[in-house]
């Protein structure tokens, strides 16, 4: 009981309030980026819509392995089929890296939190997400310390790339690996906090994972969205290749000097059972936490 107390403590010190407000979601790279030209060639991120949120608090980093570690040793019943605990421990994984999980584990993990601490704890819904990677709704490409990719001057090879300044590319994760002594696969995120915050103490929230929301996936949701605190779908819209209903995921998994895209806009349908996509949960309360 003395670790998940400490664990509550630290979750709730790793809150960050976001002030309600006004933004406009969407695609807004033909009015209001730098080329006006649309940042997303997919037009699922369109029409540029104005959404309206109260206040919440949000993770500053993705759910780790270790918090999910925490997670699954005191819910035995949520270990995946044919895995158990010791395939979550440490070194097999690094701990302060994102936890690679599903939707449902995601979901379950957020709404765990909420039992112990009494919080109303949930995933977020993609309009609080992308609120949130854009710095209160403004118009940012990237969730960096300055809404730009600053990455170092390697001229790209088959053998080598840029390191990033402020964004993870695949050659930080080259690099990780290396040292860590694992095989180059490029799949292994850095662990959290590894570059600069977003102004709002966000890390890393168009890079290094792809995100998972709570919403439905409907590729035409925002032309009837409504604008108060929109929720997604009621129900199962878009379905995936595997026959899954699609959930929605958000950011990307690392940032690559050749995009250089408004990856704070892009959203994408995701088979929910894939555990491939990071996550992290959000209170849904108007006052901050403490």
């Amino acid at each position: 009981m003395v670790e998940l107390n400490g664990f509550i403590k630290e979750a709730r010190g790793n809150q960050v309030f976001v002030e309600g407000g006004e933004f406009l979601m969407g695609d807004f790279g033909i009015e209001f980026g730098a080329e006006r030209l649309p940042y997303n060639i997919n037009k699922n991120s369109s029409p540029l819509h104005e959404v309206r949120l109260v206040g919440y608090s949000i993770d500053k980093y993705k759910i780790s392995n270790s918090d999910f570690f925490l997670y699954l040793k005191n819910n035995p019943s949520a270990i995946r089929q044919g895995k158990s605990l010791g395939d979550y421990e440490m070194p097999k994984v690094f701990p302060d890296s994102p936890a690679r999980i599903s939707w449902s584990e995601a979901d379950r993990y957020c709404k765990w939190l909420g039992d112990l601490s009494g919080l109303p704890y949930s995933l977020p819904t993609e309009a609080q997400w992308e609120y949130a990677a854009r710095s209160r709704g403004q118009f940012v490409k990237v969730a960096t310390d300055d809404g730009e990719y600053r990455m170092t001057e390697v001229i790209e090879s088959r053998e080598d790339g840029p390191r990033g300044m402020n964004i993870s590319t695949v050659w930080d994760r080259y690099d990780f690996e290396k040292k860590m002594g694992w095989n180059k696969s490029g799949r292994i995120l850095l662990p959290v906090g590894s570059f600069p915050a977003n102004p709002l103490g966000l890390h890393s929230m168009t890079d290094n994972g792809m995100e998972w929301v709570r919403d439905w996936y409907d590729p035409d949701y925002y032309s009837y969205s409504p604008v108060v605190d929109p929720q997604g779908p009621d129900t199962p819209v878009f379905q995936m290749p595997s026959g899954e209903n699609a959930r929605v995921a958000r950011g990307q998994d690392h940032a690559n000097t050749i995009w250089r895209l408004g990856v704070s806009v892009y959203r994408y349908p995701r088979d929910p059972d894939r555990t491939f996509y990071t996550a992290r949960c959000v209170v849904n309360s108007k006052e901050p936490v403490n």
